[in-house]
């Protein structure tokens, strides 16, 4: 059931409980720290939190605590299965599901005692209606029993009907309003929202732009949204800036550019290892590389500061530089270098992106040390979205450039290599067991975002018409002692494209057919 007043069928239910929260280690951290230092913590809530990275995880965490807790708050988890069915509850249990994941799965949208949804009903869900489902279904039982001799196996129109709706309604897989933005507006309608919120909802917002989950509109949508939150907010410190400390907090919207990581890079590695300007000039090419050159030549930049560190640039150069490298992307055919972002300052030294935060908090997570549980790297995680951890941010910010050269070589050795095959429908690459780095890419995340780099890539150099409309199947090392592959799917390369991915229900039909051994753990269906 969907909750409708947020506060009081939500929040004013679970504040005087304790309850077990339980977000999606995947899923990035931002919705929980919203929820512990704004709400939870500001009015001493108690709680259990329970990291998961799938619905193993999930079962087990449940089993674990179902009989210390009546209300489960679940975290971009749980909305897209049948929950009851999976977890078998009993009746006084309570789940309260505040996911991105889409469809919502019909059961939970039709149940209204035990599974209530904090999902944004503006998206477009596109729920069937009650009569569709299930009256129908009540309705053929009782009509259609006289003819069942005679029908003998054969499904009746009315069965044939509920499944095309269902089919039509479940093949896709989508996101929704990103569940820090929604937990954000608990806190602003609680009047309990800070700046420390804000920053971490727009953080959220632009995890699902940087690893691509939503569509262009859907993020200007969004960004104006948290822009007016950013207004609302600078505004209401106006009269006391006098009175702030240096170290304060400030937001700003920026039109920046999608040069990834680049204020704490030299601007010639942030070029060379954003997909955007890296697959536009095909850097994985000579003639790319001479492309690269002519381009900085355009702009009239000296080499020794293209290649130094950001910080230790001339600021005259950095002054203008935006501005620059706008003018002579235009030339080359990158008309859309800048992006629509926030950026945040820790006093005065201190600046950084939210799509910084983003990539240094994705490293931290899908740590590959060896001796780090799951729930290390998520507390690690956490810390590195603290202002007063910034230490921890700057080493998830190293993690990630190092993640980035990796995915930058990978997609050149694959493309130079030829390793991406057209299988017909789709495209499909498979890295190798001794591939360097092949490590990183046993996480979902890194898998992920390499598997878009790489389509992406392939687009721009392949000649083939058919193939740039065709999406992409990546296959890596999971676990070499168990002999494990982690498998991901995208769907074709696209400016318009809705993001929706119908990988998760063919990687089930597809192992069904071939009798595969294979586990459907993810949150996200279309990695397997």
């Amino acid at each position: 059931m969907f909750v409708t007043d947020i506060r009081k069928e939500f929040y004013d239910v679970v504040v005087n409980q304790v309850g077990c929260l339980v977000p999606d280690r995947l899923m990035q951290c931002y919705p929980h720290l919203i929820f512990h230092q704004a709400l939870f913590h500001c009015d001493q809530v108690q709680y259990t939190l329970v990291p998961v990275t799938g619905w193993q995880d999930l079962g087990t965490a449940f089993l674990e605590h179902k009989e210390q807790f009546h209300y489960f708050v679940l975290v971009n988890c749980g909305a897209n299965v049948d929950l009851l069915e999976m977890l078998q509850p009993d009746e006084d249990s309570v789940f309260f599901i505040c996911d991105t994941h889409r469809p919502v799965d019909v059961i939970n949208v039709y149940n209204d005692t035990q599974i209530k949804l904090l999902i944004k009903q503006d998206d477009d869900l596109g729920v069937p209606s009650y009569d569709d489902i299930f009256r129908d279904e009540d309705e053929e039982d009782g009509d259609d029993s006289g003819n069942e001799s005679d029908l003998g196996s054969e499904p009746s129109g009315k069965r044939r009907r509920f499944d095309e709706i269902l089919f039509d309604y479940e093949q896709y897989e989508y996101h929704g309003t990103s569940a820090a933005m929604m937990l954000f507006e608990l806190a602003w309608v609680l009047s309990k929202d800070t700046k420390d919120m804000l920053w971490w909802a727009i953080i959220g917002l632009t995890d699902q732009w940087v690893h691509d989950k939503i569509t262009h509109m859907k993020y200007v949508t969004d960004i104006a949204t948290m822009q007016r939150h950013v207004s609302r907010h600078n505004h209401r410190n106006e009269d006391e800036e006098n009175s702030l400390s240096i170290d304060c907090m400030r937001i700003s919207f920026e039109y920046d550019l999608r040069l990834t990581l680049y204020q704490h890079w030299s601007l010639y590695e942030s070029i060379c290892n954003s997909c955007y300007t890296s697959c536009n000039f095909k850097l994985w090419s000579l003639n790319g590389q001479k492309k690269l050159q002519e381009f900085l030549a355009d702009m009239g930049l000296p080499l020794k500061q293209v290649r130094q560190k950001f910080n230790c640039m001339d600021i005259s150069i950095k002054e203008n530089l935006r501005d620059v490298i706008e003018e002579s992307s235009n030339k080359y055919g990158m008309k859309d270098i800048r992006i629509q972002t926030f950026g945040v300052h820790f006093g005065f030294k201190n600046r950084f992106l939210a799509s910084d935060v983003v990539h240094a908090a994705a490293a931290l997570l899908e740590s590959t040390e060896k001796d780090e549980s799951a729930s290390d790297t998520f507390i690690k995680a956490l810390d590195c979205l603290s202002r007063s951890n910034l230490e921890r941010l700057h080493l998830g910010i190293d993690l990630a450039k190092k993640k980035l050269i990796a995915i930058q070589q990978t997609v050149a050795s694959c493309i130079c290599t030829n390793l991406i095959l057209s299988q017909g429908p789709f495209l499909y690459c498979y890295l190798m067991e001794g591939t360097p780095d092949v490590k990183l890419f046993s996480k979902p995340m890194a898998l992920t975002l390499l598997c878009k780099y790489l389509l992406k890539a392939f687009v721009h150099s392949t000649r083939n018409k058919r193939c740039k409309l065709l999406p992409l199947i990546m296959a890596a090392p999971m676990d070499v002692e168990k002999g494990t592959v982690i498998v991901a799917g995208i769907p074709p390369e696209s400016e318009t494209s809705d993001k929706k991915n119908f990988f998760g229900r063919a990687f089930e039909k597809a192992a069904e057919s071939t009798s595969s051994r294979t586990l459907h753990d993810h949150f996200d269906t279309s990695s397997k």
